[in-house]
């Protein structure tokens, strides 16, 4: 009977040690889910404020332009930039893509080109925060224009210029198939991306000049705020220690006083406490 009753209690032991494993195990995997979840909705909230202030950029910057999100059942791009002329008319579409990871993957400008044939746009960009190993700031590969943020502007002007030429040509040359497709290796060759290259070198720099400038100017401001600070207190020093010497000879600076309903006890600057 003592026997049976040892088994019976080891098992219930055991029963009981793999309830509690079992249990354990549950919640680990129920930690990591939950962290896995909020690390993906980290990643999308990211990518959604990436994508918003794109839109907002690119309205601010080309009021004239039409600039969307991209129709539902599209998967991979963000938005669409439609270039308009000064007249107006429609010059062409720029497909935009955000990405905001931390590694470029060849597969994204695989993914935009079969988005560019679905929405039949003319120019297809992916805004990245890391770019491929070769590719410094912006750059052709693959068919697909990729860029860091802050080079995007200079990048869209050069693009949206070209585009509106490239409209204007194509309405004053209805028939040339051979010019079109002379501007169509135009904005794929090198001559171009010069072009663009200065283009975007001068924004950059403009922006550095900027900086420069407003660092400058804090620094000129700290510094007088400082001086300012200095004789203030020197002309303050300077007062209590009149008044100290000469006493209620001298006349007050009511600047430089204590005000009289303050409080009672207060002395004012260079009186003496008897």
């Amino acid at each position: 009977m003592r026997t049976e009753a040892l088994e019976t209690f080891a098992e219930q032991h055991r029963l009981k040690d793999r309830e509690k494993d079992k249990m354990i195990t549950d919640l680990h995997k129920a930690l990591e889910d939950a962290k896995r979840r909020a690390e993906q909705g980290s990643s999308e909230t990211q990518g959604e404020v990436l994508e918003l202030d794109l839109e907002k950029t690119l309205r601010g910057t080309f009021p004239m332009d039409d600039v969307e999100p991209v129709p539902k059942g599209i998967r991979g791009a963000d938005l669409v930039h439609h270039v308009k002329g000064p007249d107006g008319h429609a010059c062409g579409m720029i497909l935009w893509e955000t990405k905001n990871t931390k590694a470029w993957s060849d597969r994204w400008t695989t993914k935009l080109k079969d988005d560019a044939v679905m929405t039949r746009a003319t120019v297809s960009v992916l805004v990245s925060s890391s770019l491929p190993a070769n590719v410094e700031r912006f750059g052709y590969r693959d068919g697909i224009w990729v860029t860091d943020y802050s080079s995007m502007i200079g990048l869209a002007t050069a693009l949206r210029m070209h585009l509106q030429e490239l409209s204007f040509d194509k309405r004053a040359s209805a028939g040339k198939g051979e010019k079109m497709e002379a501007l169509y290796d135009y904005l794929s060759g090198p001559e171009f991306r010069q072009k663009v290259v200065a283009i975007v070198e001068t924004f950059t720099g403009m922006k550095v000049q900027l900086d420069k400038e407003r660092r400058a100017m804090e620094r000129l401001w700290k510094e007088r705020e400082k001086q300012i600070e200095r004789v203030v207190l020197n002309t303050s020093g300077m007062y209590g220690d009149i008044r100290g010497i000469a006493g209620a000879s001298v006349q007050q600076i009511e600047e430089l006083e204590l005000d009289a309903g303050d409080g009672e006890g207060e002395v004012s600057v260079g009186e003496s406490v008897e």
